[in-house]
């Protein structure tokens, strides 16, 4: 009798629970994946005419939502590629990237632009504002292009720059402003999309050591407040002091991987 009632219950059970059958092999449904970015056994070949040029050498590779990640190296050694390669501009010679759940390593020129556009930050060593477009400008240009409405766009604009201290800047023209002024403008222009992850190339790398922490202060205050997941690629090995994970490369391997337990603060950090 006892064994009766327990088959009847787990029937039960096996009833109320809906059945994933004929839906899991999609690959961009979002099911329990515990990563935003993975990379298995991803190698990239550059053809250099009759050279090749072996940039990642079998990178693998798992990134949590909402970690503050700083890959170091010294130049060569494959950082960049690696950071290229997780945001979609540039496709691995074999391997798998997943990002947000879709493998963009299957997505089509069109389909990977769009993924692009829509999902991922980028700020560059440069910061490649438009020029004939004030700081607010640039941003809503990123707004607009999110689909944003056109009536909120302004508001928002300012919403952001507010973040990152620079809404008294919000007319001002590129070349009006100083350089880490800029590079803030260019990630306020980045986070403009929500993006997740915000992948972030040498970001301090034209600043002086003021202007760069205040870039710092702005990705850490996203990271912490906003959970932004911040990739950030770097050959100053300080900066991996504020990071949640310190990854190494050395020509185109992870050679070491750590996680820092007490991140120090931006204002403690000194090159």
């Amino acid at each position: 009798m006892l064994k009766l009632i327990r088959v009847k219950r787990n029937k039960l059970l096996a009833a109320s629970i809906p059945s994933l059958e004929g839906r899991v092999s999609s690959r961009r449904l979002p099911i329990m994946f515990s990563y935003i970015v993975e990379l298995k056994n991803v190698v990239k070949v550059y053809e250099m005419g009759k050279v090749q040029v072996h940039a990642l050498r079998g990178i693998n590779l798992s990134i949590r939502k909402g970690e503050f990640v700083v890959i170091l190296g010294p130049s060569g050694s494959g950082k960049t590629t690696l950071l290229n390669i997780i945001g979609g501009i540039d496709r691995p010679t074999s391997g798998e990237v997943i990002v947000n759940s879709v493998k963009i390593t299957e997505l089509s020129e069109e389909e990977l632009t769009d993924f692009r556009r829509k999902n991922i930050g980028f700020v560059f060593q440069f910061f490649n504002l438009i020029p004939t477009l004030t700081a607010k400008e640039n941003v809503m240009l990123s707004l607009e292009l999110r689909g944003l409405p056109k009536a909120k766009i302004e508001e928002e604009a300012l919403r952001l720059l507010s973040i990152v201290g620079l809404e008294d800047r919000a007319n001002h023209f590129p070349s009006e402003l100083s350089g880490g002024e800029q590079q803030r403008v260019a990630i306020t222009r980045a986070l403009a999309k929500d993006p997740q992850p915000l992948l972030c190339d040498e970001p301090t790398g034209e600043l002086d050591v003021g202007s760069g922490k205040a870039v710092l202060s702005v990705l850490k205050k996203v990271n912490e407040e906003d959970k932004k997941t911040v990739i950030l690629v770097t050959h100053n090995t300080v900066i991996g002091e504020i990071a949640s994970r310190v990854i190494r490369l050395a020509d185109g391997k992870i050679v070491s991987e750590r996680f820092v337990e007490n991140p120090m603060s931006v204002e403690e950090l000194s090159w």
